[in-house]
Formats: C-alpha cells, sequence, structure tokens
C-alpha cells in the first residue's frame, strides 16, 4: 500500500491534482463559513436609547433634514464620540450645524462627533 501510494505521489500531475483538490475544498469550506449572506441578519437590531433618539429629534428640526440617526459611544456611562448619519441635503454649513449641535449636547469636542449623509437615494 505504501508502495503505490509512494508511485502515485512522484508523479507531477498527481500531486498538482491532490494540492488542487485540498485548495478546492478549503475555498468550499470557507465559503460556508464566512461567505454566507447576512440578509438573513436581523436588520435595525440597534435600539437607540432615549438622549439618542432626543439628539435625533432635535437635529431632525434643522432645515434640509429629512431624518436623523444618531449613535453615541460610552465609556464607563460617559460620552466619548458620536456618529450622525443623516437623509437630506448634504453641504457644509448642514454637517457643521449637526457636529456644533450634538458637540454642544453631549458636551464634546467638534472632532469626537461624525457626520455622514445616509447612501439611501
Amino acid at each position: 500500500m505504501k508502495e503505490s501510494l509512494r508511485k502515485i505521489w512522484e508523479h507531477k500531475t498527481a500531486r498538482i491534482l491532490l494540492v488542487a483538490f485540498v485548495a478546492l475544498v478549503l475555498l468550499v469550506g470557507s465559503w460556508f463559513v464566512f461567505g454566507t449572506d447576512r440578509a438573513d441578519a436581523p436588520s435595525g437590531s440597534y435600539t437607540p436609547t432615549a438622549q439618542e433618539e432626543r439628539i435625533g429629534a432635535l437635529l431632525s428640526e434643522i432645515d434640509g433634514i429629512e431624518s436623523v440617526s444618531v449613535m453615541i459611544s460610552e465609556e464607563n456611562g460617559v460620552p466619548v464620540g458620536a456618529v450622525v448619519i443623516f437623509d437630506g441635503e448634504d453641504g457644509i454649513l448642514v454637517r457643521l450645524k449637526i457636529t456644533r449641535i450634538t458637540a454642544n449636547a453631549l458636551n464634546l469636542a467638534d472632532n469626537r462627533i461624525h457626520v455622514y449623509p445616509s447612501d439611501k437615494k
């Protein structure tokens, strides 16, 4: 048995086919683990806090903003940053207003607030 396996292994074509087969098995296995579609994951699984909702309601009052989502990051219960995603008119003045209002509401520096327009069009 060992002798027949050794003869097969000596052939270059057999080695190439074996390596290709192992690579294919690894590729298919990794696709099943990592390549599954995340569409079945629950969307909107994050529930905004009362503070995030209040800031979002405040920001939605800005002229040109249709809707706003706010997420506040905290360390030990203290806000350290925020991400704001908005639908509506995108411009430097709108972003500046959003940044300043959010920073003042959370008592944070302007550079701790990240403002992005929504990709929904």
